[in-house]
């Protein structure tokens, strides 16, 4: 039987620092993830899971196995993220590498025109991703990106679950409304 990241964290919480490196194994693909969609910098990306580790070693004794070691480590992500943030103040984020990477949900060969489109509707998916404020963007990251529960959203966040609810609603409503006004269409 698999030992759960909540038990695993206790462990490490407990002075059995090793586990640390089960949780490195199962987590340090997904934070990669979010930190390149937060930043477009891959380097900057690795840096960061390596703060997230760091920190979770760091803090470990804070760790509470009752709650959701998911969101205590993207709380975790975040605040690592926010802190990185402040010193690199005015650079734009740019999602068009990291969309195009997502896997096709058809098995069956795109034709070129249909790749053409999808190339086309990424560009103007990475833009509307762009203008959206920072944190619908960083919403829609954790909650379509990285697929978090909105409970571990609500806990990063600080907030209700019903509140992560509309705000998710809320972004993609903008991200749809900015994708068509780029797109020079009306939104559905």
């Amino acid at each position: 039987v698999e030992a759960t990241d909540n038990s695993l964290m206790a462990r490490v919480g407990a002075g059995d620092v090793k586990q640390l490196a089960v949780l490195f194994e199962r987590h340090h693909k997904p934070l990669f993830r979010y930190f390149v969609y937060q930043t477009r910098d891959r380097q900057l990306a690795e840096d960061l899971v390596q703060d997230v580790f760091f920190r979770m070693l760091r803090y470990r004794v804070s760790y509470d196995p009752a709650q959701s070691f998911t969101a205590w480590m993207y709380q975790i992500a975040r605040n690592a993220n926010l802190d990185q943030a402040a010193k690199r103040r005015g650079e734009v984020l740019n999602f068009e590498e990291l969309l195009e990477k997502r896997p096709e949900p058809s098995a069956k060969q795109p034709t070129q025109q249909e790749r053409l489109e999808r190339t086309q509707d990424l560009a103007l998916l990475r833009r509307a991703l762009e203008r959206l404020p920072a944190d619908k963007r960083e919403l829609l990251v954790m909650a379509r990106f990285q697929n978090l529960k909105y409970e571990d959203i609500a806990r990063v966040l600080g907030c209700e679950v019903g509140t992560v609810k509309v705000r998710v609603f809320r972004a993609v409503r903008m991200l749809s409304a900015v994708f068509f006004e780029l797109a020079g269409e009306k939104a559905s």
